[in-house]
């Protein structure tokens, strides 16, 4: 049993939210270059898709946010079977959360629902506990800016829906964001489950690396389709038109229940911000 402290978690934390919001990975940065290859010279799409790439690089040599929505911290906290956290792991992340946004002058966004007054420090995380074989601590920090997120949507689809009914209605929610979510986007798809975990596993799609195919061949088969019909809308970069609408389609499928089909689509904009560290 190896025993890991709450306090050593603030740390790590700060960093891989400071990271996240300033530099985007390289898997975002190589398919915004592909999506530039495939527009039309001197088209608005390869326009935009310029000033996209050149703004991630004067985000990552300034070390300045990507984007001016830092979004809530959305941590992901894989935790070793082997590992015994002593003290508050919720308090040790939202002090490296409080730390990060504070430090570095990152937006400050979260707030009540109701009052609409502002935490002041973007706080509370939230935070998704998974336990893993092992003895340490993954950690995965993910801003989520909510111009994709708002446009992100869940579907209690009956079983006849069917995998045309899959694809019909992740292509009618990248529609209805158009370029609410400043597109070319990524969109996380979840499949089955219950409500609520089925829009967890299509978040936790985001997190793959960028046109990674799903291990099972009919989910896999689904993203195909679904990207192909997107960048078919023409909607294009930030909505002015073009090729590429979606730069990614991640889905991924759980079992449920006979009776339903549940299914969630987790719009992610062209910044696909997250940082991982193990501890």
């Amino acid at each position: 049993m190896r025993i890991v402290q709450a306090a050593q978690l603030i740390d790590p934390i700060r960093r891989l939210c400071l990271c996240a919001c300033c530099n985007l990975p390289s898997d975002a940065v190589s398919a915004l270059s592909s999506a530039r290859d495939g527009e039309a010279a001197g088209s608005a799409a390869r326009n935009v898709l310029d000033q996209l790439i050149e703004n991630q690089q004067l985000a990552r040599e300034k070390f300045r946010p990507i984007c001016q929505d830092t979004g809530m911290a959305v941590v992901f906290a894989d935790i070793g079977q082997d590992v015994f956290i002593q003290g508050d792991l919720s308090a040790a992340v939202n002090e490296g959360v409080r730390l990060a946004y504070t430090e570095g002058y990152l937006r400050k966004s979260v707030l009540d629902p109701l009052t609409r007054r502002n935490t002041g420090d973007n706080t509370p995380a939230v935070l998704h506990v998974r336990f893993v074989p092992g003895e340490t601590v993954l950690l995965t920090v993910a801003p989520k800016g909510f111009g994709s997120e708002n446009m992100s949507r869940l579907f209690m689809l009956p079983p006849s829906a069917g995998i045309e009914g899959i694809l019909t209605h992740i292509l009618a929610a990248v529609q209805d964001a158009g370029a609410s979510a400043c597109p070319p986007v990524v969109v996380g798809v979840g499949i089955g489950g219950t409500m609520e975990s089925c829009a967890l596993l299509a978040k936790r799609q985001l997190l793959r690396p960028l046109g990674e195919p799903a291990e099972r061949e009919d989910v896999a088969e689904i993203e195909r389709e679904a990207l192909l019909r997107i960048n078919q809308s023409g909607i294009g970069p930030m909505g002015l038109g073009g090729n590429t609408t979606a730069l990614a389609v991640h889905a991924a499928a759980e079992a449920t229940h006979i009776a339903g089909l549940p299914l969630a689509v987790n719009i992610q904009c062209h910044a696909c911000r997250h940082a991982s560290c193990e501890v």
